[in-house]
């Protein structure tokens, strides 16, 4: 399974930045989809997931300022990020996990190649 982000850059503090990424190949299920992120010198965090009924969970530190939703008929996933600070500079990776058949018994977990988000004046 291929995930395909889009949509980082550099944004002014405040400013607002929309992430997406698409997965595709063999996917039977898809079961959750979230974003990661991973600043310099520090290690990989969480910081929005979604299930396939649309239960979400975010980090602390983006709750209010970050949405993310799903079209799950599309396999895709959308990070909507508002009020940037500086501290939420680092590359954004998207995840998928899910079954690839209708066993059940191929379970997939597949990283994007990231995406940088810069907030800075």
């Amino acid at each position: 399974v291929q995930l395909v982000e889009s949509g980082g850059g550099l944004v002014q503090p405040g400013g607002s930045l929309s992430l997406s990424c698409a997965a595709s190949g063999s996917i039977f299920r898809m079961v959750g989809m979230g974003w990661y992120r991973q600043a310099p010198g520090k290690q990989r965090e969480l910081v929005a997931s979604i299930n396939a009924g649309g239960g979400t969970n975010y980090a602390h530190s983006v709750t209010g300022r970050f949405t993310i939703s799903r079209i799950n008929a599309a396999n895709t996933v959308y990070l909507q990020m508002d009020s940037l600070i500086p501290e939420d500079t680092a590359v954004y990776y998207c995840n998928a996990d899910g079954y690839s058949d209708r066993w059940l018994s191929s379970r997939f977990s597949s990283w994007g190649q990231g995406t940088q988000v810069t907030v800075s004046s």
